[in-house]
């Protein structure tokens, strides 16, 4: 008994040990103090990269010692963490924070805030608000409206405005640049 009992142990231990994987972390720091009549406030941004790969080998060839290991994927995992002036802290899946073009060619700012986006231009004084909802879809709100918004598979910010008069949803569409 106390022999298949240790067999057993001895061979799940090996069996842990056999997954070999390839972990790659890296952790990028970023701090905004931002001055204003309240005093300084200090924005903290955490983005966490991890890139796994099991390591997979090609065939043994006869009387060698050493097996080459294949090309196999890498899984990419990026997390983006903020940290608030009052010390409340999200998480954030995907950073969206960019440049788009709108009407006009005019260009918007697109950057992460303590609950969501801020949109701001060179033309605007007050800045736009994007605020996440539960369907993975935000709130837009600017001085005039507030309309629902979303970023597409190409990641273009896409504005649904509801129109009273027409009775119909207008779609507008800022391009991301790259």
């Amino acid at each position: 008994m106390k022999i298949l009992i240790f067999a057993t142990l001895l061979l799940i231990s090996i069996n842990g040990q056999s997954q070999n994987k390839n972990v790659l972390k890296t952790t990028e720091t970023t701090t905004t103090t931002i001055k204003d009549s309240d005093g300084e406030k200090k924005l903290v941004k955490t983005q966490e990269t991890q890139e796994v790969q099991k390591i997979e080998l090609k065939e043994a060839n006869p009387n060698s010692l050493n097996i080459e290991m294949k090309d196999s994927p890498v899984q990419v995992t990026k997390t983006t963490q903020i940290t608030n002036a009052d010390g409340s802290t999200r998480t954030v899946d995907v950073d969206r924070s960019g440049y788009f073009l709108g009407d006009n060619n005019t260009k918007y700012k697109v950057s992460l805030d303590s609950q969501g986006y801020i949109i701001s231009s060179d033309e605007t004084k007050k800045p736009d608000l994007l605020r996440k909802t539960s369907t993975n879809s935000y709130i837009y709100r600017n001085k005039n409206s507030t309309a629902i918004s979303y970023f597409d598979v190409d990641g273009n910010l896409v504005v649904e405005t509801y129109n009273f008069k027409t009775d119909s949803v207008e779609q507008k569409k800022y391009m991301r640049v790259k």
